[in-house]
């Protein structure tokens, strides 16, 4: 994933009250979106490099589950990248997509603000 276009999926996904965080890893400068989920666990998105739309589920860095790659992911819009990680179950250890996205929760805030793109050298 694009790292511009990761980081307006996490402010989108903030905007609906999901955890989400850039996530910046790997020696080859791997982007992806990184959920926090309640129970300590994460969901890290698109951060192998490949095409489609899919995820690791880790907690402490063990995989503990995996959401799998979601047909037709490789041309979604960033809408419907949005709204397939806001709709994902995780509750088992492969994640399985709800029908519908639940409500959206309180906004969270930006991460970095202004400040980011200070610090990210205005990319």
């Amino acid at each position: 994933m694009d790292e511009n276009r990761a980081r307006r999926v996490v402010d989108r996904l903030r905007d609906r009250g999901v955890p989400a965080h850039l996530s910046l890893g790997g020696g080859h400068r791997k982007v992806g979106v990184r959920i926090a989920l309640p129970d300590g666990r994460e969901a890290l998105w698109d951060t192998d490099g490949t095409a489609g739309l899919e995820a690791q589920v880790l907690r402490d860095g063990m995989l503990v589950g995996f959401v799998p790659h979601i047909p037709g992911s490789e041309d979604f819009t960033e809408e419907q990248v949005i709204d397939a990680i806001a709709r994902t179950d995780y509750d088992q250890p492969i994640a399985r997509q709800r029908r519908e996205a639940p409500p959206p929760a309180a906004p969270l805030p930006m991460e970095g603000g202004f400040f980011r793109r200070l610090r990210d050298g205005f990319r």
